[in-house]
């Protein structure tokens, strides 16, 4: 009993007098404090004590494609922390290994009897995946929150950033920075809703700031990696782009790269745009600039989204976006002519 309060009291960051307070039900304990305790109890895997079990099962599947990709752990970081607060535990689950699927993941929470699951950017945004593992957490009316782009057919709650707000803001600061030839860097998943959303709002924005109708040789579909970013730049380049817009920071540093490996000055030569804004661009050289992705803000409405539900409350909207912001550094400049 002593080592279950030491290692109680030492994941839950709290003193083992308020462990056992919580266990023995015992008030002046804040309701944070407590939620905290009880999922240490269930991640450390002991036996709540009878008169908390009313409590148990409150088990949340958190499930994304990967944790390479830092925007896939800063998402997961911020749900899983408001998670916990609310009194539920997290389960991280993720794509890591390829024979592991979204659907493997989902019959696995089932049998732990989850409260509820959290997608991040998952098979919800894709429009020709298959999607038959939604129904089953539907049909045992366990309430669903997505991230990042779900497709119409879901009944699903979903939490976005504007991609299509995203991609005019990246158009309009390189078109007032004098650009007209600017490329797109997107993912290889063409059915991808995110990526389609940014394409459709990229071409718009072209035309109107850029006088360009046809950006058919301005946007091309690699990968969301470094190296895919690499890949996008040599090929935009070679086809004029003074300025490149990209679908992830991982992109956007790849493109950076790969333009100075090109003998390339970065901003001075060409311009490039990232999105998300992960931590580790301001201390790129140049510190890229880049379309921030509210993660927080995301992350803590899918939580409250998410309780809602469980606790039996609704609402009539299906997808909430949240607006994104330009930030601007170094890695973008005036535009001057090529030199032969």
């Amino acid at each position: 009993m002593v080592k279950r309060m030491a290692e109680v009291a030492e994941y839950a960051g709290v003193s083992e007098a308020t462990v056992s307070r919580v266990l023995n039900g015992k008030p002046g304990v804040a309701e944070s404090t407590r939620a905290a305790v009880l999922s240490a109890m269930d991640v450390l895997g002991y036996e709540r004590p009878r008169p908390l079990r009313g409590r148990a099962n409150r088990l949340v599947g958190l499930v994304a494609p990967d944790l390479s990709n830092p925007v896939f752990p800063a998402f997961a970081e911020v749900i899983g922390s408001a998670l916990a607060q609310r009194g539920f535990t997290p389960v991280l689950c993720t794509r890591t290994f390829d024979r592991v699927s979204e659907s493997d993941y989902v019959d696995m929470l089932l049998e732990h009897q989850i409260s509820g699951a959290v997608f991040i950017c998952g098979l919800h945004s894709h429009a020709r995946a298959d999607h038959s593992h939604y129904g089953r957490l539907l049909e045992r009316g366990l309430p669903v929150v997505a991230v990042n782009g779900m497709v119409d057919t879901l009944p699903i709650t979903c939490v976005s950033s504007d991609d299509e707000l995203a991609a005019r803001l990246a158009v309009r600061h390189l078109a007032s920075l004098g650009h007209r030839r600017i490329g797109l860097a997107l993912g290889e998943f063409e059915d991808h809703l995110p990526a389609m959303r940014k394409e459709t709002a990229f071409r718009k924005a072209l035309a109107e700031h850029c006088a360009v109708p046809d950006a058919d040789d301005l946007v091309t579909h690699t990968m969301y990696t470094a190296e895919g970013g690499a890949a996008a730049a040599g090929q935009l380049v070679a086809r004029g782009a003074t300025a490149l817009v990209c679908g992830s920071d991982l992109m956007a540093l790849g493109a950076v790269r790969a333009c100075q490996r090109m003998g390339l000055e970065v901003p001075d030569d060409i311009s490039v745009v990232g999105y998300d804004d992960l931590g580790v661009v301001t201390l790129t050289n140049p510190p890229l600039t880049t379309v921030r992705q509210p993660i927080e803000a995301m992350g803590k409405a899918v939580v409250t989204l998410l309780g809602n539900r469980v606790n039996g409350l609704t609402d009539s909207e299906q997808e909430f976006l949240f607006e994104p912001e330009l930030v601007v550094r170094g890695s973008t400049a005036a535009a001057r002519p090529r030199t032969a």
